[in-house]
Protein backbone atom coordinates (compact mmCIF):
# COMPACT_ATOMS: atom_id res chain seq x y z
CA UNK A 1 0.00 0.00 0.00
CA UNK A 2 2.79 2.40 0.92
CA UNK A 3 4.57 1.72 -2.37
CA UNK A 4 1.40 2.45 -4.33
CA UNK A 5 0.81 5.72 -2.48
CA UNK A 6 4.47 6.66 -2.97
CA UNK A 7 4.04 6.10 -6.70
CA UNK A 8 0.95 8.32 -6.94
CA UNK A 9 2.54 10.95 -4.71
CA UNK A 10 5.64 11.10 -6.91
CA UNK A 11 3.64 11.24 -10.14
CA UNK A 12 1.28 13.95 -8.91
CA UNK A 13 3.86 16.24 -7.32
CA UNK A 14 7.07 15.69 -9.28
CA UNK A 15 5.56 15.20 -12.74
CA UNK A 16 2.33 17.23 -12.77
CA UNK A 17 1.64 19.61 -9.93
CA UNK A 18 4.97 21.42 -9.65
CA UNK A 19 4.68 22.50 -13.28
CA UNK A 20 0.96 23.22 -13.07
CA UNK A 21 1.29 25.38 -9.95
CA UNK A 22 4.28 27.30 -11.24
CA UNK A 23 2.88 27.63 -14.76
CA UNK A 24 -0.49 28.87 -13.52
CA UNK A 25 1.18 31.37 -11.22
CA UNK A 26 3.35 32.75 -14.03
CA UNK A 27 0.41 32.93 -16.46
CA UNK A 28 -1.83 34.75 -13.98
CA UNK A 29 1.01 37.08 -13.01
CA UNK A 30 1.26 38.21 -16.63
CA UNK A 31 -2.52 38.48 -17.02
CA UNK A 32 -2.74 40.67 -13.92
CA UNK A 33 0.19 42.82 -15.03
CA UNK A 34 2.50 41.74 -12.17
CA UNK A 35 -0.05 42.95 -9.64
CA UNK A 36 1.89 41.55 -6.67
CA UNK A 37 4.66 44.04 -7.46
CA UNK A 38 2.59 46.99 -8.69
CA UNK A 39 0.31 47.01 -5.67
CA UNK A 40 2.59 45.52 -3.04
CA UNK A 41 2.17 48.56 -0.81
CA UNK A 42 -1.62 48.22 -0.98
CA UNK A 43 -1.36 44.88 0.84
CA UNK A 44 -0.55 46.86 3.99
CA UNK A 45 -3.48 49.27 3.57
CA UNK A 46 -5.80 49.37 6.56
CA UNK A 47 -8.79 49.80 4.22
CA UNK A 48 -8.49 46.12 3.29
CA UNK A 49 -8.94 44.93 6.86
CA UNK A 50 -10.85 47.63 8.79
CA UNK A 51 -14.04 47.46 6.79
CA UNK A 52 -16.96 46.77 9.08
CA UNK A 53 -18.49 43.32 8.63
CA UNK A 54 -22.19 42.83 8.22
CA UNK A 55 -24.26 40.45 10.31
CA UNK A 56 -24.04 38.09 7.33
CA UNK A 57 -20.26 37.86 7.15
CA UNK A 58 -17.08 37.97 9.18
CA UNK A 59 -14.72 40.93 8.94
CA UNK A 60 -11.87 40.95 6.38
CA UNK A 61 -9.41 40.82 9.29
CA UNK A 62 -11.08 37.70 10.69
CA UNK A 63 -11.01 36.15 7.23
CA UNK A 64 -7.28 36.86 6.91
CA UNK A 65 -6.52 35.41 10.35
CA UNK A 66 -8.64 32.32 9.65
CA UNK A 67 -6.73 31.59 6.44
CA UNK A 68 -3.41 32.14 8.24
CA UNK A 69 -4.53 29.74 10.98
CA UNK A 70 -4.92 27.01 8.38
CA UNK A 71 -1.73 27.92 6.50
CA UNK A 72 0.65 28.33 9.42
CA UNK A 73 1.07 24.88 10.92
CA UNK A 74 3.93 22.61 11.92
CA UNK A 75 4.95 22.51 8.26
CA UNK A 76 6.32 26.02 8.70
CA UNK A 77 8.72 24.51 11.22
CA UNK A 78 9.43 20.87 10.36
CA UNK A 79 8.58 21.24 6.66
CA UNK A 80 11.14 23.97 6.14
CA UNK A 81 13.75 22.03 8.10
CA UNK A 82 13.18 18.93 5.97
CA UNK A 83 13.27 20.97 2.73
CA UNK A 84 16.68 22.41 3.69
CA UNK A 85 17.98 19.00 4.75
CA UNK A 86 16.95 17.29 1.49
CA UNK A 87 17.27 20.15 -0.99
CA UNK A 88 20.01 22.23 0.59
CA UNK A 89 19.87 25.96 1.37
CA UNK A 90 18.92 26.64 -2.27
CA UNK A 91 15.46 25.19 -1.60
CA UNK A 92 14.64 28.45 0.18
CA UNK A 93 15.23 30.49 -2.98
CA UNK A 94 12.83 28.34 -5.00
CA UNK A 95 10.33 28.50 -2.16
CA UNK A 96 10.43 32.31 -2.51
CA UNK A 97 10.01 32.12 -6.29
CA UNK A 98 6.88 29.98 -6.25
CA UNK A 99 5.43 32.07 -3.41
CA UNK A 100 5.81 35.26 -5.48
CA UNK A 101 3.97 33.76 -8.45
CA UNK A 102 1.42 32.08 -6.18
CA UNK A 103 0.39 35.52 -4.92
CA UNK A 104 -1.25 36.08 -8.32
CA UNK A 105 -2.98 32.71 -8.05
CA UNK A 106 -4.26 33.70 -4.59
CA UNK A 107 -5.66 36.92 -6.02
CA UNK A 108 -7.67 35.09 -8.68
CA UNK A 109 -9.04 32.23 -6.56
CA UNK A 110 -10.11 34.43 -3.66
CA UNK A 111 -11.68 37.04 -5.92
CA UNK A 112 -13.72 34.28 -7.56
CA UNK A 113 -14.75 32.93 -4.16
CA UNK A 114 -16.22 36.33 -3.32
CA UNK A 115 -17.97 36.74 -6.69
CA UNK A 116 -19.73 33.37 -6.47
CA UNK A 117 -20.32 33.16 -2.71
CA UNK A 118 -23.68 32.10 -1.29
CA UNK A 119 -25.48 31.78 2.05
CA UNK A 120 -25.79 29.19 4.78
CA UNK A 121 -29.16 28.17 6.24
CA UNK A 122 -28.65 30.92 8.83
CA UNK A 123 -28.05 33.53 6.12
CA UNK A 124 -24.28 33.75 6.69
CA UNK A 125 -21.87 34.11 3.78
CA UNK A 126 -20.12 30.95 2.63
CA UNK A 127 -18.42 29.75 -0.52
CA UNK A 128 -15.23 28.49 -2.07
CA UNK A 129 -13.96 26.63 -5.12
CA UNK A 130 -16.91 24.23 -5.12
CA UNK A 131 -19.25 27.20 -5.61
CA UNK A 132 -17.40 28.75 -8.52
CA UNK A 133 -17.08 25.32 -10.09
CA UNK A 134 -20.84 24.84 -9.84
CA UNK A 135 -22.04 28.38 -10.64
CA UNK A 136 -19.25 29.66 -12.86
CA UNK A 137 -18.52 26.51 -14.84
CA UNK A 138 -21.90 24.80 -14.47
CA UNK A 139 -20.12 21.65 -13.24
CA UNK A 140 -21.74 20.61 -9.97
CA UNK A 141 -20.04 17.20 -10.15
CA UNK A 142 -16.69 18.99 -10.00
CA UNK A 143 -17.80 20.99 -6.98
CA UNK A 144 -19.07 17.86 -5.23
CA UNK A 145 -15.76 16.08 -5.86
CA UNK A 146 -13.75 19.04 -4.60
CA UNK A 147 -15.92 19.46 -1.49
CA UNK A 148 -15.63 15.74 -0.73
CA UNK A 149 -11.84 15.98 -0.86
CA UNK A 150 -11.91 19.08 1.36
CA UNK A 151 -14.17 17.51 3.99
CA UNK A 152 -12.07 14.35 4.23
CA UNK A 153 -8.66 16.05 4.14
CA UNK A 154 -9.33 19.15 6.27
CA UNK A 155 -11.82 17.52 8.62
CA UNK A 156 -9.99 14.27 9.26
CA UNK A 157 -6.55 13.79 7.68
CA UNK A 158 -4.96 17.20 8.34
CA UNK A 159 -6.48 17.34 11.85
CA UNK A 160 -4.99 13.96 12.74
CA UNK A 161 -1.58 14.96 11.37
CA UNK A 162 -1.43 18.21 13.32
CA UNK A 163 -2.63 16.41 16.47
CA UNK A 164 0.12 13.85 15.99
CA UNK A 165 2.70 16.65 15.74
CA UNK A 166 1.50 18.04 19.08
CA UNK A 167 1.62 14.60 20.71
CA UNK A 168 5.10 13.83 19.38
CA UNK A 169 6.47 17.21 20.46
CA UNK A 170 4.86 16.92 23.91
CA UNK A 171 6.34 13.45 24.44
CA UNK A 172 9.86 14.08 23.13
CA UNK A 173 10.25 17.62 24.45
CA UNK A 174 8.20 17.60 27.67
CA UNK A 175 7.85 13.83 28.33
CA UNK A 176 4.05 14.07 28.46
CA UNK A 177 2.39 10.71 27.61
CA UNK A 178 0.52 10.68 24.31
CA UNK A 179 -2.72 9.59 26.02
CA UNK A 180 -2.67 12.65 28.28
CA UNK A 181 -2.05 14.91 25.29
CA UNK A 182 -4.87 13.20 23.38
CA UNK A 183 -7.38 13.78 26.18
CA UNK A 184 -6.45 17.43 26.74
CA UNK A 185 -6.24 18.32 23.05
CA UNK A 186 -9.53 16.57 22.21
CA UNK A 187 -11.29 18.46 25.00
CA UNK A 188 -9.93 21.82 23.80
CA UNK A 189 -10.88 21.09 20.18
CA UNK A 190 -14.37 19.99 21.26
CA UNK A 191 -14.95 23.23 23.15
CA UNK A 192 -13.80 25.23 20.14
CA UNK A 193 -15.61 23.51 17.27
CA UNK A 194 -18.90 23.14 19.15
CA UNK A 195 -18.81 26.91 19.33
CA UNK A 196 -18.98 26.90 15.54
CA UNK A 197 -17.11 28.94 12.95
CA UNK A 198 -17.87 32.14 14.86
CA UNK A 199 -15.92 30.82 17.87
CA UNK A 200 -13.02 29.79 15.63
CA UNK A 201 -12.79 33.19 13.94
CA UNK A 202 -13.11 34.86 17.35
CA UNK A 203 -10.08 32.89 18.57
CA UNK A 204 -7.88 33.20 15.49
CA UNK A 205 -8.33 36.96 15.07
CA UNK A 206 -6.22 37.59 18.18
CA UNK A 207 -4.23 34.35 18.59
CA UNK A 208 -2.77 34.36 15.05
CA UNK A 209 -1.20 37.85 15.22
CA UNK A 210 0.13 37.18 18.72
CA UNK A 211 1.56 33.83 17.69
CA UNK A 212 3.21 35.16 14.52
CA UNK A 213 4.64 38.17 16.37
CA UNK A 214 6.06 35.99 19.15
CA UNK A 215 7.71 33.67 16.61
CA UNK A 216 9.26 36.59 14.74
CA UNK A 217 10.64 37.97 18.00
CA UNK A 218 12.22 34.57 18.69
CA UNK A 219 13.66 34.46 15.17
CA UNK A 220 15.13 37.96 15.45
CA UNK A 221 16.60 37.07 18.85
CA UNK A 222 18.22 33.86 17.58
CA UNK A 223 19.42 35.32 14.26
CA UNK A 224 20.70 38.43 16.08
CA UNK A 225 23.18 36.31 18.01
CA UNK A 226 24.73 35.18 14.71
CA UNK A 227 23.97 38.25 12.60
CA UNK A 228 27.51 38.35 11.20
CA UNK A 229 26.72 35.08 9.37
CA UNK A 230 23.65 36.50 7.62
CA UNK A 231 25.41 37.80 4.46
CA UNK A 232 27.19 34.45 4.06
CA UNK A 233 23.90 32.60 4.47
CA UNK A 234 22.18 34.67 1.78
CA UNK A 235 25.08 34.07 -0.62
CA UNK A 236 24.91 30.34 0.18
CA UNK A 237 21.17 30.26 -0.58
CA UNK A 238 21.70 31.73 -4.06
CA UNK A 239 24.77 29.59 -4.82
CA UNK A 240 22.95 26.44 -3.79
CA UNK A 241 19.82 27.41 -5.77
CA UNK A 242 21.75 27.60 -9.04
CA UNK A 243 24.10 24.71 -8.42
CA UNK A 244 27.28 26.74 -7.92
CA UNK A 245 27.90 24.97 -4.63
CA UNK A 246 27.14 21.54 -6.08
CA UNK A 247 29.21 22.08 -9.23
CA UNK A 248 32.38 21.94 -7.16
CA UNK A 249 31.45 18.42 -6.05
CA UNK A 250 30.31 17.19 -9.46
CA UNK A 251 26.64 16.87 -8.46
CA UNK A 252 25.30 19.89 -10.34
CA UNK A 253 22.15 18.46 -11.98
CA UNK A 254 21.06 16.47 -8.95
CA UNK A 255 21.67 19.36 -6.57
CA UNK A 256 19.64 21.83 -8.61
CA UNK A 257 16.80 19.34 -9.08
CA UNK A 258 16.60 18.64 -5.36
CA UNK A 259 16.67 22.34 -4.49
CA UNK A 260 13.92 23.18 -6.98
CA UNK A 261 11.69 20.22 -6.05
CA UNK A 262 11.99 20.65 -2.29
CA UNK A 263 11.67 24.43 -2.43
CA UNK A 264 8.64 24.44 -4.69
CA UNK A 265 6.89 21.70 -2.71
CA UNK A 266 7.49 23.63 0.51
CA UNK A 267 6.27 26.84 -1.13
CA UNK A 268 3.14 25.12 -2.43
CA UNK A 269 2.37 23.45 0.90
CA UNK A 270 3.03 26.58 2.94
CA UNK A 271 1.15 29.15 0.87
CA UNK A 272 -1.71 26.79 -0.11
CA UNK A 273 -2.34 29.17 -3.03
CA UNK A 274 -3.94 27.24 -5.86
CA UNK A 275 -4.97 24.35 -3.62
CA UNK A 276 -8.36 25.95 -2.98
CA UNK A 277 -8.37 26.16 0.80
CA UNK A 278 -8.10 29.91 1.45
CA UNK A 279 -11.13 30.78 -0.77
CA UNK A 280 -13.27 29.11 1.89
CA UNK A 281 -12.19 31.80 4.36
CA UNK A 282 -12.31 34.62 1.81
CA UNK A 283 -15.92 33.87 0.87
CA UNK A 284 -17.08 34.32 4.47
CA UNK A 285 -16.01 37.96 4.60
CA UNK A 286 -18.36 40.88 4.11
CA UNK A 287 -16.58 43.23 1.68
CA UNK A 288 -17.68 45.89 -0.78
CA UNK A 289 -15.67 44.42 -3.67
CA UNK A 290 -14.44 40.85 -4.36
CA UNK A 291 -10.89 41.96 -5.17
CA UNK A 292 -10.47 43.14 -1.58
CA UNK A 293 -10.44 39.49 -0.51
CA UNK A 294 -7.93 38.77 -3.27
CA UNK A 295 -5.52 41.40 -1.98
CA UNK A 296 -5.83 40.32 1.66
CA UNK A 297 -5.14 36.69 0.73
CA UNK A 298 -2.12 37.74 -1.33
CA UNK A 299 -0.88 39.27 1.90
CA UNK A 300 -1.50 35.94 3.67
CA UNK A 301 0.78 34.16 1.16
CA UNK A 302 3.46 36.79 1.79
CA UNK A 303 3.23 36.43 5.58
CA UNK A 304 3.19 32.64 5.55
CA UNK A 305 6.00 31.93 3.10
CA UNK A 306 8.12 35.06 2.78
CA UNK A 307 8.04 35.87 6.51
CA UNK A 308 7.33 32.79 8.69
CA UNK A 309 9.02 30.13 6.53
CA UNK A 310 11.96 32.44 5.85
CA UNK A 311 12.34 33.06 9.59
CA UNK A 312 12.58 29.30 10.19
CA UNK A 313 15.13 28.91 7.40
CA UNK A 314 17.34 31.72 8.70
CA UNK A 315 17.19 30.35 12.26
CA UNK A 316 18.57 27.04 10.96
CA UNK A 317 21.13 28.42 8.51
CA UNK A 318 22.61 31.15 10.72
CA UNK A 319 23.00 28.73 13.64
CA UNK A 320 25.43 26.56 11.70
CA UNK A 321 23.86 23.35 12.98
CA UNK A 322 23.14 22.10 9.45
CA UNK A 323 26.84 21.50 8.73
CA UNK A 324 27.53 19.71 11.99
CA UNK A 325 28.23 15.95 11.72
CA UNK A 326 25.55 15.12 14.27
CA UNK A 327 22.92 17.44 12.79
CA UNK A 328 19.38 16.22 13.39
CA UNK A 329 16.40 16.57 11.06
CA UNK A 330 12.92 18.01 11.33
CA UNK A 331 11.87 19.53 14.63
CA UNK A 332 15.07 18.40 16.39
CA UNK A 333 17.12 20.43 13.91
CA UNK A 334 15.21 23.55 14.96
CA UNK A 335 15.76 22.68 18.62
CA UNK A 336 19.51 22.39 18.00
CA UNK A 337 19.41 25.75 16.22
CA UNK A 338 17.73 27.70 19.03
CA UNK A 339 19.46 25.91 21.91
CA UNK A 340 22.58 28.15 22.01
CA UNK A 341 20.28 31.13 22.65
CA UNK A 342 17.40 29.65 24.67
CA UNK A 343 19.55 27.15 26.59
CA UNK A 344 17.66 24.66 28.75
CA UNK A 345 14.38 26.34 27.81
CA UNK A 346 14.65 25.31 24.16
CA UNK A 347 12.41 22.27 24.58
CA UNK A 348 9.70 24.33 26.32
CA UNK A 349 9.83 27.11 23.72
CA UNK A 350 9.60 24.61 20.88
CA UNK A 351 6.75 22.67 22.49
CA UNK A 352 4.73 25.89 22.86
CA UNK A 353 5.41 26.81 19.22
CA UNK A 354 4.35 23.41 17.92
CA UNK A 355 1.18 23.42 20.01
CA UNK A 356 0.20 26.96 18.93
CA UNK A 357 0.87 26.37 15.24
CA UNK A 358 -0.84 22.97 15.16
CA UNK A 359 -3.85 23.92 17.31
CA UNK A 360 -4.78 26.94 15.18
CA UNK A 361 -4.23 24.85 12.06
CA UNK A 362 -6.71 22.22 13.29
CA UNK A 363 -9.21 24.99 14.01
CA UNK A 364 -8.79 26.60 10.60
CA UNK A 365 -9.01 23.30 8.76
CA UNK A 366 -12.19 22.37 10.64
CA UNK A 367 -13.81 25.65 9.55
CA UNK A 368 -12.99 24.80 5.93
CA UNK A 369 -14.41 21.29 6.32
CA UNK A 370 -17.70 22.54 7.81
CA UNK A 371 -17.96 25.16 5.07
CA UNK A 372 -17.67 22.47 2.39
CA UNK A 373 -20.07 20.19 4.22
CA UNK A 374 -22.67 22.92 3.73
CA UNK A 375 -22.10 22.77 -0.02
CA UNK A 376 -23.80 19.37 -0.28
CA UNK A 377 -26.88 20.37 1.67
CA UNK A 378 -27.87 22.51 4.59
CA UNK A 379 -26.73 20.29 7.41
CA UNK A 380 -29.16 19.40 10.16
CA UNK A 381 -27.98 19.90 13.76
CA UNK A 382 -27.78 16.12 14.24
CA UNK A 383 -25.60 15.56 11.15
CA UNK A 384 -23.34 18.44 12.13
CA UNK A 385 -22.95 17.03 15.64
CA UNK A 386 -21.98 13.62 14.23
CA UNK A 387 -19.41 15.27 11.95
CA UNK A 388 -17.92 17.23 14.85
CA UNK A 389 -17.69 14.10 17.00
CA UNK A 390 -15.86 12.30 14.17
CA UNK A 391 -13.37 15.17 13.89
CA UNK A 392 -12.73 15.04 17.64
CA UNK A 393 -12.24 11.26 17.39
CA UNK A 394 -9.68 11.75 14.60
CA UNK A 395 -7.80 14.29 16.72
CA UNK A 396 -7.74 11.81 19.62
CA UNK A 397 -6.58 8.92 17.41
CA UNK A 398 -4.03 11.11 15.66
CA UNK A 399 -2.25 11.64 18.97
CA UNK A 400 -1.90 7.90 19.61
CA UNK A 401 -1.28 6.24 16.26
CA UNK A 402 1.64 5.96 13.87
CA UNK A 403 0.24 7.73 10.83
CA UNK A 404 2.85 7.58 8.07
CA UNK A 405 0.10 6.44 5.73
CA UNK A 406 -1.87 9.63 6.41
CA UNK A 407 1.07 11.80 5.35
CA UNK A 408 0.98 10.22 1.89
CA UNK A 409 -2.81 10.53 1.73
CA UNK A 410 -2.52 14.21 2.69
CA UNK A 411 -0.06 14.80 -0.17
CA UNK A 412 -2.32 13.02 -2.66
CA UNK A 413 -5.53 14.73 -1.53
CA UNK A 414 -3.86 18.14 -1.67
CA UNK A 415 -2.57 17.41 -5.16
CA UNK A 416 -6.02 16.33 -6.40
CA UNK A 417 -7.65 19.43 -4.91
CA UNK A 418 -5.03 21.63 -6.55
CA UNK A 419 -5.55 20.04 -9.97
CA UNK A 420 -9.32 20.57 -9.79
CA UNK A 421 -8.99 24.12 -8.48
CA UNK A 422 -6.28 25.23 -10.92
CA UNK A 423 -8.35 23.90 -13.82
CA UNK A 424 -11.32 25.99 -12.66
CA UNK A 425 -9.11 29.05 -12.14
CA UNK A 426 -7.73 28.91 -15.65
CA UNK A 427 -11.22 28.54 -17.14
CA UNK A 428 -12.64 31.40 -15.05
CA UNK A 429 -9.59 33.67 -15.06
CA UNK A 430 -11.19 36.03 -17.59
CA UNK A 431 -14.01 37.12 -15.27
CA UNK A 432 -11.65 37.33 -12.28
CA UNK A 433 -9.18 39.55 -14.15
CA UNK A 434 -11.98 41.89 -15.25
CA UNK A 435 -13.24 42.17 -11.64
CA UNK A 436 -9.73 42.98 -10.40
CA UNK A 437 -9.29 45.62 -13.12
CA UNK A 438 -12.60 47.17 -12.06
CA UNK A 439 -11.24 47.44 -8.52
CA UNK A 440 -8.06 49.11 -9.79
CA UNK A 441 -10.06 51.53 -11.97
CA UNK A 442 -12.24 52.65 -9.07
CA UNK A 443 -9.19 53.17 -6.85
CA UNK A 444 -7.53 55.33 -9.54
CA UNK A 445 -10.68 57.46 -9.55
CA UNK A 446 -10.30 57.98 -5.80
CA UNK A 447 -13.36 55.91 -4.93
CA UNK A 448 -13.85 53.18 -2.37
CA UNK A 449 -14.39 50.24 -4.77
CA UNK A 450 -17.90 48.80 -4.79
CA UNK A 451 -18.85 45.75 -6.84
CA UNK A 452 -21.85 46.04 -9.15
CA UNK A 453 -22.72 42.69 -10.76
CA UNK A 454 -24.95 44.47 -13.31
CA UNK A 455 -21.76 45.55 -15.07
CA UNK A 456 -21.00 41.91 -15.91
CA UNK A 457 -23.61 40.41 -18.26
CA UNK A 458 -21.68 37.14 -18.27
CA UNK A 459 -22.49 36.71 -14.56
CA UNK A 460 -26.26 36.95 -15.10
CA UNK A 461 -27.93 33.90 -13.57
CA UNK A 462 -24.69 32.75 -11.90
CA UNK A 463 -24.65 34.95 -8.78
CA UNK A 464 -26.97 34.10 -5.91
CA UNK A 465 -29.67 36.78 -5.59
CA UNK A 466 -29.27 39.15 -2.65
CA UNK A 467 -25.62 38.31 -1.96
CA UNK A 468 -24.28 41.45 -3.66
CA UNK A 469 -26.64 44.14 -2.44
CA UNK A 470 -25.72 47.37 -4.21
CA UNK A 471 -26.83 49.35 -1.16
CA UNK A 472 -24.32 47.65 1.13
CA UNK A 473 -22.14 50.40 2.61
CA UNK A 474 -18.41 50.15 1.90
CA UNK A 475 -17.49 51.10 5.46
Amino acid sequence: MNDLLDFFDTILWSSILIYLLCGTGIYLTFRLGFIQFRHFGHLFSSTLYKQKHTTRGISPWQSLCLSLASRIGTGNLTGVAIAITLGGPGAIFWMWIIAVFNMATAMIENTLAQVYKGNTAQGKFRGGPADYMEKGLGMRWMGVLFSSLMVISCGFIFSALQANSIAQASFHLLHIPALVTACILSALIAILIFGGIRAITGLTKWLMPMMAFAYLLLAIWVIGHQVERLPQVLVLVFKSAFGIQQAASGALAYGITQAITQGMQRGAFASEAGVGSSPNAAAMAGVSHPAMAGFSQMFAVFIDTMVICTATALIILTSGTLVQPDAATGIRLIQQSIMPVTGSWSHVVLAILVFSFAFTSIAGNYAYAENNLNFFHRSSPLKLMIFRLLVIAMVFCGCLLEIQLLWKLADIFMALMAILNLTALLLLSGIAVSVVKDYERQRRMGKIPVFNPDNYPELRGQIQPGVWDKKMPPR
